[in-house]
């Protein structure tokens, strides 16, 4: 799965990480660092920034640790989208999170 959400993820096609994730979640498999990262990033690229922080906190709930790639790319989609201040917020976490 994490080949095609990446793949997905570079087209920018975020509703389509949406329903590959939906399907792990069926056959109970647990999406990594690295899967959460294409996520996020597609939903940067899509403009769909709440979507990327939804994302953020399903992998606090899943107790999967976010990297400094990951925090960068939900950042990003919060600029994109004009939240600043939930960029800020999100640097703030990083930082003491030291990630």
């Amino acid at each position: 799965f994490g080949a095609v959400i990446s793949a997905c993820e570079k087209a920018g096609k975020w509703e389509k990480v949406l329903q590959i994730v939906n399907e792990m979640a069926q056959r109970n498999m647990q999406p990594n660092t690295i899967v959460f990262n294409a996520c996020i990033s597609a939903c940067q690229k899509g403009s769909e920034w709440m979507r990327g922080l939804q994302f953020l906190s399903v992998m606090a709930r899943s107790e999967v640790r976010p990297s400094s790639i990951t925090y960068n790319a939900a950042i990003s989609a919060c600029d994109k989208g004009g939240e600043w201040e939930n960029a800020s917020g999100l640097l703030d976490v990083m930082v003491q999170g030291s990630v």
